[in-house]
Order: C-alpha cells, then structure tokens, then sequence
C-alpha cells in the first residue's frame, strides 16, 4: 500500500522542472500525437476488408474468430531472440507461455516481429563493433515495422542488452498510444567471480598467461544462458527500465530456466491485455514521463551503472518529446549517493545484488530519502510504492510481497546513510577538449586527476602494439580519437582496459582520453569518454599531437590541453576517420547512410534528428 510521502530533494525537483520546461513545446506535441493515434476500439477495427484478413489467416480456432470479431485485445510481442547470444537465448520459450497467458486473460498475441540483437562481448576489438551504436536505430525502426501493421491493442517488447532495451523502447514509442511491458530473461547464475577474470586478463596482457588460460576463465565466467553478471549495460538496462515503471516489478534479475522466470513472463502478458482495456488503459507514452525519466537517471546514478546510459536514455527520452541533457546528468550526481558495490564498482556480481535486495530495496531507499518520483505511472499501476515488493511463487501461484526495509548484504547494497560515495559517481568534464563523460565510481580517489604527456593513437591495434613494445611505461593520457559515432560508429574499447591496468599496476599515472565509449565496464583507469564535439567533427581532439600536456580533473570536472588556444587551432588535422573506401566490410557499408546522419554523443548519438514540435505533427509556440 501506498506510505507517508517523503518531501521529493530540492534537486530532483529541480532538475525535472527545468527538464519539463525545457520539453514543454516537444512533450505536447507528442502527446498530441500519441492522443490523435488512439481509436476507440481496436485499431485494426478501422482495417479495409482485405487488410484485416491478412492480419489474422494465419490465425486458427478461437484467436481467428477473437480477431475478426474485433471483440479482444491484439497483443504484439516484439522479441530480440537468437541462440547464438546467451542473454536472448532464453526468449525461445517466451512467445508460447505469452500466447497462452494472453488467451486465458482475454486476448490474442502474436508475433509481430524480430529485430536484431548483436553482442558487444563477441564483436569487441572487430570491425564488427563499428555496427554496435547504430543497431540500436535498426532496432528501432525493426519494432516500427512490426507496430505498423495497427493490428494490435499492447505490446511485449523481450530483449536485454546494450542496444536492444534502448531500440526497443525509442521504436515503441512512436506508437506510444499503445500500453508496452518490456519482459525480460535474466542473468545466468555467478560463475568465475568478476575480479579474478580481470587479473587474468591482466596478465595475459603482460605475456604472462596464454591464450588457452585466457579462454578458461572467460568461458567459466560466461558460462550459460543468461545475460553477464557484471553490471554493464546489460544489466543497467533491466535495473533502469524497472525504475522506470517499465518491467513487472521485481523481473529484472530472476534466472532464465526458472519456474518464477515463466510466471513472471505469462503474467506480463496477463498484465498487458488489462492495460489494453478502458478501464486500467496505460499507455507507454504515459509511463516514460519526465519524472520517469529523472527516476531512471537516479537509480543509474546510485548504483554506478553504464556510461552508455548518457547516450540511450537522452534518446529514450528525445522519442518521447522529453529533452535530458548532460547538465541533468551532472546535477543528480551531485545528489545521489552511490549505494551498490557490482563489478566493476565492487566484487560483487548482479546476482549477488539482486540477493541483498535488489531493486526493490534500492527503490525503497531511493523513495524513502526522497530522491525518486513516487507519483508515477507504471505498467503495474499508478504509484513506485509497488515496486518495493518482490515476486515470489505461492503454491504455484504468482504473488508479490514486501521486502526488508533494509540490505540484506551491505557490503553490497547499502542505505543512503552509508553509502560507498557521496555522489553518483559520475561526472561530466569540460574544456579546451570540448566535454566528456568520465565514471569514477570504480576509480580510486588518489587516481581521479592526471596530468601527463599525450600518446596518440587512431586505433586499437596502434595502442596495444606500443604497450607490447614498452613505449607506454611511464605517465601517459592515452588519446584515441576517431572513435566518434561519425568517424566509425563509436565502438567499445574494453580491450584497453587491461593494459592500461598494468601501466597503473607499475605506479604510473595513467588516463584514457577518447571519443568513443567504454561503457559500463570502465573500471579502474579514469576514462574521459565520448568526447564531443568528436574528432570526425572538427572537435580539438583532432589536433592533438603526441607530447602535448593533457589534464583530467574528475574533481574539478575539467578536461583540457595545456595548448595555446590560438596555437592549437591553427594546427592542420593530423589524422582524418576512415572515408567511405576504407569503411567496407562485415556489413559496414550497409551503415553508411547511418554514419553521415548520426547527432553527436550529448544528444544521444541518434539518426532521427533533433526532436521538434514539427517533429511530433504541430508548430512551435511563439
């Protein structure tokens, strides 16, 4: 039941007003739009004859009969399945326990549609990486595909990982008129703890294991079905859409292969034919709302969650006419202490989080200090106060009860007046380097400012290939740049990560400075990330050059080249992004028309364009 409200903190208050005036023109008229697109009754009801009947031959007994009759909710289920990556693979079994579940509570699902789900953890180091950011607009466009056929009444997006949840929710969005409940698979159970697979990958890359010890312990950290245990963006994803008021409360960390894993996934689909109906209609447009948005910003912040999260929830937000900047980032961090200790930010894995409490622990504290908006909308009913309940089996049946007020496991999660920092952890950085993300939840104190000679390099292999020949033993800004969505996509470089723990093993300072992403397994190295404006853009990143004094103040949020200002600008660019002869191969050149149209990292490194009132169907105030 609801409880006695905590004042919402100043700041939160703050920042979501100044977000809802800054949206004021693109928010309207969004939902303008998304008002105008619902029709009474099923919108298939407005299908010629022969549009109609294509939409339901396929269909046999009573479904046909429920879709012609146009008497039941139309159910979509969107879904990111394939067997070759561990965490869709489970969304095998998914499709039927829905139909079933959505039968039985009065409505018809279908399959509406697959879209693509690549992992970062296979492609990482190839070229294949260079497709990582824009498969998130694929994504999108692949869930607006399956939506425009209208024959559907809700929709169940199942996907998991770092583009997916993101694709998914900016793709559902355009038809938010529509209730939508993302379902989804769960982590696999912990296998070689976090820090022992970052030691041997440490010492693999000082020569000092081989490749077959190096296999041995990744294949016995990714091991089963499930998404990876450490808390990248993965998992961020599940735990920030739960805030949001997106998942059944309680799913995102349950196990695949579990009796509570297919209860949860049939009553998803239960849950969505009662959204569909007049009486309890919700529709996603509703549910993802400014307050929704800054919850999710909060939740990510106070458990160290991905980077990437700066890039998809400014676009998860834009597709729903809300603006979030980075300067909103930036001032919920100051706020919001840090409360969860998973790998990379601790030793812990998500399982053991989820053990300690979890989400629902962390909503209650989060609400209970007044740092989250407790009068939301959620696919589980108007208020966050349900998400403070965890689902359990009752004699086979679904139920959801109260967890302890407190962590069961602080080493792990802790209360608000014991947390492992003061902030969020993250901070945005600025200067003659133009701005950048940096994560210092998992950086010690004594390593969050680097002043050292610049090192340059355009790509990975240069980097690894001076480590190998000891020209980095020393005090080093590590500058890679043309890695921007631009240059070539803005590819993850966790294949720095190890080297660049030694050098900081054998006493040196040591930074990453770059315009492409490390996302949420950036550990130990302070890393100024996602650089804009890139160096593909004509930012100053691109005329760097090897000697040149770089700072990184994670303290004082600066990110600058102690360079003449006129001196730098007058430099030639000494290095330019691959043209479009060199940008071909493992379907690269399938992505060029993505590449020139994509906005830069601050607005959400997307393809659609700047969100406008036009953008929605209506003009601007005057």
């Amino acid at each position: 039941m609801p409880e006695a409200r905590t004042p919402v903190h100043p700041v939160v208050e703050e920042v979501t007003r100044r977000i809802a005036a800054r949206s004021a023109d693109t928010r309207s008229a969004y939902l303008a739009r998304m008002a105008a697109a619902r029709a009474e009754g099923p919108a298939r009801a407005g299908l010629a004859c022969s549009n109609l009947a294509h939409g339901f031959a396929a269909c046999g007994g009573a479904d046909r009969i429920a879709l012609r009759g146009l008497r039941k909710p139309g159910i979509a289920i969107v879904s990111a399945y394939n067997d070759l990556l561990s965490a869709h693979q489970p969304l095998d079994e998914f499709p039927a326990w829905i139909k079933d579940a959505a039968r039985e509570a009065g409505g018809v699902a279908q399959f509406a549609g697959g879209v693509p789900a690549m992992c970062d953890g296979i492609t990482q180091g190839r070229a294949g990486m260079e497709l990582s950011l824009f498969s998130r607009e694929v994504i999108a466009m692949a869930t607006g595909i399956a939506l425009s056929h209208e024959m559907f009444d809700g929709t169940l997006l199942l996907g998991v990982c770092d583009k997916i949840v993101p694709g998914l929710l900016i793709g559902a969005l355009a038809f938010g008129h529509l209730p939508a409940i993302l379902v989804p698979a769960g982590p696999m159970t912990s296998g070689l703890p976090n820090k022992e697979k970052a030691r041997v990958r440490q010492l693999h890359a000082e020569g000092r294991a081989t490749r077959e010890e190096l296999l041995a312990a990744e294949s016995a950290s990714y091991h089963s079905a499930g998404t990876c245990t450490f808390y990248g963006t993965a998992n961020s994803n599940q735990l920030v859409v739960e805030v949001m008021g997106l998942h059944l409360p309680g799913a995102s960390f349950v196990h695949p292969g579990t009796p509570l894993r297919k209860a949860l996934t049939e009553e998803a689909a239960r849950r969505v034919v009662a959204l569909s109906r007049a009486d309890e209609y919700t529709p996603l447009a509703e549910v993802v709302s400014e307050r929704s948005v800054v919850n999710g910003v909060v939740a990510l912040l106070a458990t160290g969650g991905s980077t990437n999260h700066t890039m998809h929830l400014v676009a998860i937000a834009a597709a729903a006419g809300i603006q979030l900047t980075w300067d909103d980032f930036a001032d919920l961090s100051a706020v919001v202490p840090l409360l969860a200790s998973v790998y990379p930010n601790g030793n812990a894995d998500i399982n053991h989080f989820h053990a300690a409490g979890g989400v629902q622990v962390l909503v209650g504290t989060l609400l209970d200090a007044g740092l989250l908006h407790p009068d939301v909308r959620t696919v589980a009913g108007d208020g966050l106060w349900r998400y403070r309940s965890e689902p359990v089996l009752d004699g086979g049946s679904l139920r959801w009860r109260e967890v302890p007020a407190r962590s069961l496991d602080e080493d792990v999660l802790r209360p608000v007046d014991n947390p492992f920092a003061p902030d969020g952890g993250l901070r945005m950085l600025s200067g003659s380097l133009g701005r950048a993300v940096i994560k210092v939840s998992a950086v010690a104190p004594e390593h969050r400012v680097v002043r050292a000679p610049a090192r340059v390099f355009t790509t990975q292999d240069g980097f690894t290939e001076a480590f190998r020949a000891g020209e980095l033993d020393r005090d080093v800004v590590v500058v890679i740049r043309n890695q921007g969505p631009q240059a070539n996509g803005m590819p993850e470089l966790h294949g720095l990560t190890p080297a660049l723990g030694v050098l900081m093993d054998r006493g040196h300072r040591v930074a990453l400075v770059t315009d492409g992403r490390m996302s949420g397994a950036s550990g130990k190295i302070p890393a100024a990330i996602q650089v804009t404006p890139e160096a593909a853009a004509g930012g100053p990143l691109a005329r760097v050059a090897d000697g040149d004094l770089v700072v990184v103040d994670a303290g004082a949020g600066r990110l600058d080249v102690l360079v003449d200002e006129a001196e730098l600008a007058a430099r030639p660019v000494r290095d330019a992004p691959p043209d479009e002869a060199a940008w071909v191969g493992t379907g690269r050149e399938l992505f060029t028309a993505l590449r020139r149209a994509v906005g830069p990292a601050d607005q959400g490194a997307g393809v659609f364009g700047p969100m406008t009132p036009a953008h929605f169907g209506a003009p601007a105030r005057v």
